[in-house]
């Protein structure tokens, strides 16, 4: 088992990341979704939905959407809030999603550069090509690289609901790695989490080779002009030729 499908399947990992901001999430989509003027009931497939909360702002903004993600656990939380326009199923993003053409897919909040390989890796857009009607939108949303080396934190510890979860960040080759311990039902536990550095011209010779344009790459959620140097966050908008 990968360290991903048995790390994002626990409870303890929605506890550690549940202080996330929703209205972050919510006016990033809001802008995003006006700059690519989507029609309502516009179909779009939100890879790798965690918990669901982008899918659900999405089906309010009027939009038809699929959630896909890897966690049983998660999209079975996911299912309470199916309706006629909001659907949820678990997928690997890796594999051929089986689904008639949409108009877009949203890869959000870093969840890409899991994966060992640069197979792998390109797994992911032909996935997303297979699935996009021509002229169709593919966002991913990706860690700034550079900007990670420059401002790695080596420790910290968080609490959450009673839980301190300390953590501790390297960089290991052309990943960044972070250690979890914390004790938590009378036990210790150890997760970790990789992520590969992937640089934004490396994200972009993938794309080129499944078909993708670079549209626009923002540097944050207010979409600001990405800066390789200062930005946060790598967000790129590509769109299939």
């Amino acid at each position: 088992m990968q360290w991903f499908e048995e790390w994002f399947d626990t409870p303890y990992y929605h506890i550690l990341y549940k202080n996330h901001d929703y209205k972050e999430a919510e006016d990033f989509l809001n802008l995003l979704t006006d700059f690519l003027k989507l029609e309502k009931n516009s179909k779009i497939i939100d890879l790798a939905c965690g918990k669901g909360r982008h899918s659900i702002y999405l089906n309010k903004l009027g939009y038809d959407v699929l959630g896909l993600d890897l966690s049983e656990q998660s999209i079975n939380f996911d299912k309470q809030f199916e309706s006629e326009s909001l659907k949820f199923r678990v997928h690997d993003m890796r594999n051929k999603i089986e689904n008639e053409a949409v108009d877009a897919v949203f890869n959000l909040f870093t969840s890409f550069g899991y994966f060992e390989t640069e197979e792998e890796d390109k797994s992911v857009f032909r996935s997303v090509s297979e699935v996009l009607k021509d002229d169709g939108y593919f966002v991913l949303d990706f860690l700034n690289a550079e900007y990670v080396r420059k401002v790695i934190t080596p420790q910290m510890s968080i609490e959450r609901e009673n839980i301190v979860f300390s953590i501790k960040k390297h960089i290991e080759g052309e990943y960044i790695m972070k250690e979890i311990d914390f004790e938590a039902d009378d036990k210790k536990h150890h997760f970790f989490e990789r992520v590969k550095l992937t640089s934004p011209e490396k994200i972009l010779n993938f794309a080129k080779e499944f078909g993708f344009e670079l549209i626009k790459r923002w540097g944050d959620y207010q979409l600001n002009d990405f800066d390789e140097k200062n930005s946060q966050r790598c967000i790129n908008l590509f769109r299939k030729k």
